[in-house]
């Protein structure tokens, strides 16, 4: 029974996603009512007792902004040939690490000309946890459906409208933070059926702390967003018999328009980025995956373009989501470089492991022996104005390369502050 055990998690498969890191600015809590966002103002206000947030992540709402409105951005509209400077420079880092390190780097620090870097930009790897990004605009783009001319009601239903998490939530291993302000309990652990959150906090936790069920959530809420339209939100047994009742083969196709078709919009073509299955078990259930998830560095580079231009469906939906990949706690990976203690940080960072049995071998978290993708991205703001994009894909078998993600960035931060 012990070596059949041992097999068994031998051959684990697990789309192991970045946890404990905390997007939004922390004074969102009147705007968005997430109420993790209460719990840091409470603490940087001194009226909880525990670590306060790092310099970098004490934007407010109104110092987050776009960085490529207007003619900048326009100039951006397809990403330009390589700097021969900053290329070199970017080339250099990578003689003694696994080949199948892939990047795109981006510079576009006001009052500097724009640059731009790139190895392998068009090398396909699985998105994993980045891929919850199509979901976010799959999401505002439905919001935007269903409240063209009104940015504030689409906030609202954010707000205001709670779902149960329902099945779909499993399996899955992240724990989310619950806190009750009227008594300031607090405690984090995974999501479970019966558990009640707002839109708006199903959405942070999909990207704060790269919840797999609270990505499957969000994704299915789109689905009946596209599917209800105006009727939307919907009681959850009308949820249950649309579900029951549609075909798989429908709801596959529905479900990969929503998140996919907005990329699309964006000039991401389905080689550069594709988003194909739900990210737990049993929503997979529900609703089978199609054609499979892709993502390069190309591809994700676009899309953080496209957000800082205001082009994801429109200024406010991509602000919103520039909000929500900011990082107002523990940073991990790419952005735990010391060297951006002080920077603004918009990150979303995710893995895949895959391991087979092997003599000698010992499979462990972020370092399978058949597959070992690591995948971040970045838009980094200095105090100084120094402003940056960055998407890095990895698959280095046996070995977890947060240790290597840290160390790129702060070589990358060097390289386009000298």
């Amino acid at each position: 029974m012990k070596n059949t055990t041992k097999n068994l998690l031998v051959f684990f498969l697990a789309l192991l996603l970045v946890g404990d890191i905390q997007p939004y600015p922390i004074d969102g809590y009147s705007l968005t009512g997430i109420r993790r966002l209460l719990r840091l103002q409470l603490i940087v206000d001194g009226k909880i007792k525990d670590t306060k947030p790092i310099t970098g992540a004490l934007k407010l709402l109104k110092d987050i902004k776009l960085n490529l409105l207007g003619e900048r951005g326009d100039s951006l509209s397809v990403i330009p040939q390589p700097d021969p400077g900053l290329q070199k420079s970017i080339t250099s880092l990578f003689p003694n690490l696994d080949e199948s390190y892939s990047i795109a780097v981006l510079d576009i620090t006001p009052g500097k000309q724009i640059r731009y870097a790139q190895r392998q930009q068009d090398r396909g790897f699985m998105p994993g946890s980045v891929g919850k990004l199509a979901i976010l605009a799959g999401l505002f783009t439905e919001l935007q459906n269903l409240y063209p001319d009104s940015f504030e009601k689409r906030r609202e239903l954010l707000k205001n409208t709670f779902v149960k998490a329902g099945s779909w939530a499993i399996t899955n291993v992240h724990t989310v933070p619950f806190f009750n302000p009227d008594n300031n309990n607090f405690f984090k652990r995974t999501v479970q059926t019966e558990d009640v959150f707002s839109l708006y906090e199903w959405v942070d936790h999909m990207v704060s702390v790269s919840s797999n069920a609270a990505a499957s959530i969000v994704w299915r809420e789109v689905v009946l967003m596209r599917v209800f339209g105006n009727e939307y939100p919907v009681t959850e047994q009308q949820a249950k018999d649309y579900f029951n009742k549609t075909s798989k083969t429908e709801l596959s196709k529905i479900a990969v328009s929503v998140v996919n078709d907005p990329l699309r919009t964006l000039g991401i073509t389905e080689n550069d980025w594709r988003l194909g299955s739900f990210f737990t078990s049993e929503a997979k259930r529900f609703i089978p995956g199609s054609g499979g998830s892709i993502g390069t560095p190309h591809g994700l580079m676009k899309y953080l373009i496209a957000m800082e231009r205001g082009k994801i469906v429109d200024e406010k939906s991509s602000l919103e989501i520039k909000r929500l990949l900011y990082m107002t706690d523990r940073r991990i990976r790419y952005a735990s470089s010391s060297v951006l203690t002080d920077a603004a940080v918009y990150f979303k960072s995710g893995s895949l492991y895959k391991c087979k049995p092997e003599e000698g071998f010992e499979c462990m978290k972020y370092a399978g022996n058949v597959e070992n993708y690591m995948n971040s991205v970045v838009v980094v703001e200095h105090p100084d104005g120094t402003t940056y994009m960055v998407a890095l894909m990895s698959n280095v078998l046996k070995k977890n390369s947060n240790v290597d993600h840290m160390s790129l960035a702060t070589q990358i931060d060097r390289i386009i502050r000298k």
